[in-house]
């Protein structure tokens, strides 16, 4: 492979090494040769400004150019800088291409998880204002994985960040705070149970359960009843669920049954979670209890 620095077309460039931290870094990462030039060159070009704004300035058909990225990110499932070109695209098309969305689900055909594409598209919803419309496709995805946590998430942010303001956790709207329609909470956290009784040992509908309860500002008191159905510590056999355990060890804390509450921590640590024992006992102590042995 020739070099930038044997090539004509690149003798007026000069290329800008990379700051590892100094000149005895401690953890320099082992570059190849070829590509450490490469990324020289590629710093000095975008240091003048010769960067991928080329598609702009020559005017060329960005849907095109969506197309050319369809075939690159079918190819290469985890690159993150083509979901970062796709969105500086995407940003100068007035309005969402009719085929983005379906492209959208071949990827996650591909892989349901895929961090850089659950971003970009929590990004497009932003910026296309798709809050009305996205909620469906959740519950499809959910319908065909109750364990998709990457769905719970986006789930999350379609129902409660519309208006959401990062810097202080509150929802708004115009600068005013706002509460929760309570019909939305109440569907919610129907949602989230009916969820859970298609996989109580599934972690992310307890966990989405706390949240509205949390957003609620309510007290975890409410769902004990619910959470009993799947861990009551007088029937230990017919528990089946450490995540209610977990949830029950809150809520009896919260009503001052720390009996009751290090009883949870100690069926966790022995028997139903006991890869976290370190975790359980360290709650018990919390509580005032000794930890549990073996």
């Amino acid at each position: 492979m020739s070099k930038y620095s044997d090539s004509p077309e690149w003798d007026d460039v000069v290329p800008v090494a990379q700051n590892d931290g100094g000149p005895n870094p401690l953890a320099a990462i082992a570059y190849t040769e070829e590509y450490s030039e490469a990324t020289s060159y590629l710093r000095a070009v975008m240091a003048q400004d010769e960067k991928a704004d080329t598609l702009f300035v020559l005017k060329k058909d960005l849907l095109q150019e969506l197309e050319w990225l369809n075939k690159i990110s079918l190819k290469h499932l985890k690159n993150y800088q083509i979901w970062h070109h796709r969105q500086t695209i995407m940003s100068r098309i007035p309005s969402l291409p009719s085929n983005e969305l379906s492209f959208l689900a071949r990827m996650f055909s591909k892989d349901a998880k895929n961090y850089h594409v659950w971003s970009y598209r929590s990004w497009l919803v932003r910026h296309f204002s798709l809050w009305e419309t996205e909620l469906p496709y959740i519950e499809t995805l959910l319908k065909e994985d109750v364990r998709n946590n990457s769905a719970w998430n986006h789930r999350w942010f379609i129902v409660f960040g519309r208006h959401m303001d990062p810097a202080k956790d509150s929802i708004k709207d115009g600068g005013v705070i706002f509460e929760i329609d309570p019909e939305i909470i109440n569907r919610e956290i129907e949602y989230a149970k009916e969820k859970i009784g298609l996989a109580p040992q599934n972690q992310s509908p307890w966990n989405y359960l706390r949240g509205i309860l949390k957003k609620r500002s309510k007290s975890l008191t409410e769902i004990r009843d619910f959470a009993e159905q799947y861990a009551n510590l007088e029937k230990e056999d017919e528990i089946r669920s450490s995540h209610a355990l977990d949830l029950l060890a809150d809520i009896f804390t919260e009503e001052n049954q720390v009996e009751r509450s290090g009883k949870a921590l100690e069926l966790l640590a022995n028997r139903f979670d006991p890869i976290r024992k370190n975790y359980w006992n360290y709650r018990r102590t919390l509580l005032g209890l000794t930890e549990v042995s073996a």
